[in-house]
């Protein structure tokens, strides 16, 4: 737990939403709701979260790379308690058709998202404190026809989001993890640890016969530019087998990418860190993950697909860095949003995280109930294993040797 420290906005004060006075503690909070825009927002936020619990995707330094890189116009959202600060929340606008949307920032590269709190905690919000909230962000941008909080963790570092309360629908994919509080042997224990064990001993006689490995993590710049130039194309590759859009093609995104982990690189407690398995001296897989004080989150994984991929070097990635995360006295292996077979031959923690749709606009309102539409045919599709392997057979269907490619590391 930290000490509160009130943080003025750098320029002048944030615009002040307009609520009915009904005298109870959530209203008082909500009639200081606050939205900034641009430079000034960012600049709030990061002098906010100074002192403030946030996760990986709503760091400063996350922030800003994106706003850099891809999308400068962002949104700081503000509630305060007792005259100070207490819960900021940064939102990047997009438009997709005649709909602009305030999303999370950095869109579906941001999972597990959590306000940042001043003090550790903010208590429950209402649907008064959303509702000044919007009428924040009506107050200096009438473009915008929907809030949409996506992929919102129910819990961060034992802190209950305080936008659970408000939750619109739970999202369509899980969030798998791994209870490490047995440590290593433990976690092998209830998870086929004899097989894994005697498949990671074979795994290093044949990495050692294709010329010798070394597992490692970017240290610098340099190395940071060398591993994700390897995840670019491995995972491009993927993507064309899967039959599906590359999320990391935009050339915004790369340098996002770039800029967030090659800050971190040789830090002394790095919030991002990409580690690596070179065999050969080629990179043949990789994971990027956010640390937290107690747990490491993998967001990305790719592994290459080549003479080795039959050796499964991105299971034998895993293997070693489930148990640094261990040896680091880490309590949890967090496998991020997305239900993977490979992710279950490890995972005993399975959670849902939520979603928070605000109409501000009738746009917004029709959008939304669209989306509510989507959302649940998305789950219902992939609750049922039978018909979520049709849909990516139907994928794969033209892409000759895609089937393959989908099972090879698993």
């Amino acid at each position: 737990m930290v000490d509160t420290v009130v943080h003025n906005p750098p320029q002048g004060r944030p615009a002040d939403a307009a609520v009915h006075r009904t005298g109870d503690a959530s209203t008082a909070r909500a009639r200081g709701a606050s939205c900034l825009q641009g430079p000034d927002a960012i600049a709030f936020y990061r002098a906010h979260c100074s002192d403030a619990l946030h996760a990986p995707p709503q760091s400063p330094d996350w922030v800003e790379a994106w706003a850099r890189h891809c999308n400068p116009d962002i949104l700081c959202l503000t509630l305060p308690t007792d005259d100070r600060t207490r819960l900021a929340l940064c939102l990047e606008v997009v438009r997709g058709g005649a709909v602009r949307t305030a999303r999370i920032v950095g869109g579906s590269h941001a999972n597990g998202s959590f306000p940042a709190l001043s003090g550790g905690t903010a208590g429950d919000l209402g649907h008064s404190d959303v509702a000044a909230l919007s009428a924040a962000v009506r107050a200096v941008r009438r473009d915008v026809d929907i809030l949409m909080l996506e992929r919102l963790a129910e819990r961060f570092e034992g802190v209950a989001n305080p936008l659970l309360p408000v939750g619109s629908w739970q999202s369509p994919d899980p969030a798998l993890a791994i209870d490490l509080a047995p440590g290593f042997d433990g976690v092998l224990a209830r998870a086929s640890g004899k097989r894994k064990r005697k498949k990671h001993r074979s795994q290093i006689r044949k990495f050692e016969a294709a010329g010798g490995f070394r597992r490692f993590a970017a240290g610098s710049p340099a190395e940071v530019d060398r591993l994700l130039d390897a995840f670019f194309r491995m995972k491009s590759a993927r993507f064309a087998a899967m039959g599906i859009d590359d999320a990391f093609a935009d050339d915004g995104v790369r340098a996002f990418f770039g800029e967030l982990f090659g800050r971190a690189a040789g830090s002394p407690a790095p919030d991002f860190i990409l580690q690596a398995l070179e065999v050969g001296g080629v990179v043949r897989a990789m994971t990027g993950s956010s640390l937290t004080r107690s747990s490491i989150v993998c967001d990305f994984v790719a592994f290459a697909e080549d003479e080795l991929v039959s050796a499964s070097p991105g299971d034998f990635l895993f293997f070693e860095n489930i148990r640094e995360a261990c040896d680091n006295g880490l309590s949890t292996f967090d496998f991020s949003v997305g239900d993977e077979r490979y992710k279950r031959q490890w995972c005993d923690v399975e959670t849902r995280q939520f979603d928070v749709a605000v109409p501000l606009t009738a746009k917004g309102r029709l959008a939304i109930a669209l989306r509510r539409g989507l959302v649940g045919a998305k789950r219902f599709v992939k609750s049922n294993p039978r018909l979520w392997n049709t849909v990516k057979a139907l994928r794969r269907r033209d892409r000759p040797g895609a089937a393959k490619a989908a099972d090879a590391d698993d």
